[in-house]
């Protein structure tokens, strides 16, 4: 998905990928009896080892008092005495008494491919909207397996993943759709080439498993977990094969874990949302019209966004800004209100002669090799966990026909989407069963968050999900679309979320709808 994560990985959607048909033979859900047997054989090493926490290397970013450490994982369940690979883990300590303390919060922010070793620094850089909970809890990030420092992988040389201007990704002619056919089926052997050895057990249920085994490691008889987008799922998964395991779980921003819905149609359904919010963006661009200068209707907005695409189809900006690369970063606006003002911003200066803001904002830098890698991994393991979890189709009549008809709906990046994820329809690795959500004996209440109109996660998914977990409750954030809702100021939702964490409790009974938070403000007109 559009960073199903959660995420805007830089180069991702719009990476210009292709693809065709293909697919591995569907097998079962990897979860049979051996995988449930090696997971307590590894979780039960993982409790003896514990984690040797040190301070974090120089290169991670992660600053003392933040530490980190390793949990050793095998690469297949099912030979739990076979090969291994290392999780990174950090944490930054409890800030409250040892009677108030309650264990560790686990955290994910999404992706897949998303890294969750800043999580600690909402702790250290004294993040007010966390300040009650970090008394109770160790706050523990994690680099799922494939990603970061945790055994990564890769699909194409991170230089050549970044480079720019991609081709538009909404097509003119067959042509152009044969060749982001092609574009897809390299990537996918690329991914093969460079990763092969990894591609089967790059799916949801073994990073599932995964976090049972830190789990084990950090002490806690029971899991405190927080997911944010695929993060979602990846709480949902767990608490599906580890039900007894689950002590809190919060998941924020909620991917539909319907069987069918995983992962080929909520793509699709990704694209339709993804068009509403844009739209919402659009029409507060007009109202704040006095700061922006774009339009001062919705329709003359999204006029000058068609006119800025076909300008920079044209001849990209600073020769790196092409219709791809813009996408890339205007979706941005449809994932957070954060970056409606940013976007915004940028965007006025590029009408107003400065072509340079767009080119830092849209554009890549091929001297951060350090962040070039990490976005090509980022979308690697996207791309891995996403083809292997799920049969894909592998016609392309069906992938044609499918996105050309979301696209009369959905402009504004269906077409981005599907090449992106279109190397599933010739992975060369195993594509699984996604495993059927639902309640089993002993998981507890669950706390489910949403906004109403998010792009990325569309609030079907939560409703699926609420039904799925039985004593579960849902906190609609009624007219709003941020994703990530746990993040923002939202005294409704943040005082739940605290009380939850803290009590166990769900304040208020059954569902609760919120009111939105603030709508961000544009800066004033005159001001810079």
């Amino acid at each position: 998905m559009a960073g199903a994560a959660g995420t805007v990985v830089t180069g991702a959607l719009v990476a210009g990928f292709l693809a065709a048909p293909s697919a591995g033979a569907a097998q079962a859900v990897p979860g049979g009896a051996a995988e449930a047997k090696g997971v307590k054989i590894a979780a039960e090493r993982a409790a003896k080892a514990g984690v040797n926490w040190q301070d974090c290397p120089a290169d991670w970013g992660l600053d003392k008092p933040i530490q980190c450490g390793w949990v050793t994982v095998p690469v297949d369940y099912a030979k739990p005495n076979g090969r291994t690979i290392k999780i990174a883990v950090d944490r930054a300590r409890s800030t409250g008494t040892a009677s108030e303390r309650q264990g560790s919060l686990v955290y994910n922010p999404g992706g897949p491919g998303g890294s969750g070793l800043s999580f600690p620094k909402r702790v250290t850089t004294n993040n007010p909207l966390y300040a009650n909970i970090a008394k109770a809890y160790d706050f523990v990030g994690f680099d799922p397996r494939g990603v970061g420092h945790s055994a990564p992988i890769s699909c194409v040389d991170p230089q050549e993943f970044v480079k720019a201007p991609k081709a538009d990704p909404v097509p003119s002619s067959e042509a152009d759709k044969r060749a982001q056919r092609k574009l897809a089926k390299e990537y996918a052997d690329g991914c093969a080439e460079r990763s092969g050895d990894m591609l089967p057990y790059m799916t949801t249920p073994n990073t599932a498993r995964d976090v049972d085994v830190v789990r084990a490691a950090l002490g806690d008889k029971k899991l405190n977990y927080l997911g944010v987008s695929y993060g979602t799922y990846l709480g949902a998964v767990y608490g599906t094969l580890f039900p007894t395991h689950v002590r809190r779980m919060i998941v924020d921003s909620v991917v539909n874990p319907d069987r069918e819905n995983i992962w080929y149609q909520a793509n699709l359904e990704q694209d339709v949302a993804f068009e509403g919010r844009f739209k919402d963006w659009e029409e507060w661009v007009a109202k704040n019209d006095a700061s922006f200068h774009i339009g001062d209707t919705r329709a003359k907005v999204h006029a000058e966004w068609e006119k800025l695409r076909a300008t920079a189809k044209k001849q990209p900006v600073g020769g790196l800004v092409g219709p791809a690369e813009l996408i890339n970063y205007f979706q941005g606006a449809a994932y957070y209100d954060r970056s409606w003002v940013p976007v915004a911003e940028t965007w006025k200066k590029y009408r107003a002669g400065d072509e340079k803001a767009l080119v830092q904002a849209a554009g890549p830098d091929l001297t951060d090799r350090a962040g070039n890698i990490s976005s090509e991994n980022g979308n690697a393991v996207y791309t891995a966990v996403e083809c292997a979890d799920a049969k894909w189709p592998t016609s392309w009549r069906q992938w044609d026909r499918d996105n050309t008809r979301v696209h009369r709906q959905a402009p504004f990046m269906t077409w981005a989407n599907a090449w992106m994820n279109l190397p599933c329809a010739t992975w060369k690795g195993p594509q699984y069963n996604p495993v059927e959500v639902t309640t089993h004996k002993g998981l507890p209440q669950t706390l489910i968050v949403q906004s109403e109109r998010d792009a990325a996660t569309p609030y079907a998914g939560a409703v699926e999900l609420h039904e799925r977990f039985r004593g579960s409750q849902l906190i609609t954030e009624k007219d709003a679309g941020s994703h990530g809702v746990t993040g923002l100021v939202n005294p409704c939702v943040n005082q739940r979320v605290d009380a939850y964490l803290l009590t166990g409790k769900l304040q208020g009974g059954s569902d609760v709808t919120c009111a939105p938070h603030a709508t961000p403000e544009a800066p004033k007109a005159g001001t810079k």
